[in-house]
């Protein structure tokens, strides 16, 4: 009986030896199973964030082109940005504080 169980023993350690090498090659290493899968989805978000700047330079792109070409944006950014008017009819009243430097302190 001993005999015939050695063989039988022999198949079964080789198969679970085969069975552990299988596994290994698919899940272990480097570059196993998993971490191909979180390789991809880390490939696909990087992608969606350079897709979302490559839209934003495009934008700030056409923008510039704006500030530079467009007389339009260039007197909106006049008016909003550095308090410039336009025209002889306008007047312009400005009411703020002096600066800090200037204030003179009593004795």
């Amino acid at each position: 009986m001993a005999s015939s169980r050695q063989p039988l023993l022999k198949r079964v350690g080789t198969l679970a030896l085969m069975v552990v090498a299988i596994v290994f090659a698919v899940q272990g290493g480097e570059f196993g199973t998993l971490d191909l899968i979180r390789q991809r989805t880390t490939k696909a978000r990087i992608s969606r964030s350079v897709d979302s700047l490559a839209r934003i330079v495009d934008s700030l792109k056409a923008y510039k082109d704006k500030v530079d070409r467009d007389p339009a944006t260039q007197e909106r950014i006049a008016r909003e940005v550095f308090g410039m008017v336009r025209g002889s009819k306008e007047i312009v009243y400005r009411f703020a504080a002096p600066p800090v430097d200037s204030v003179r302190r009593a004795p």
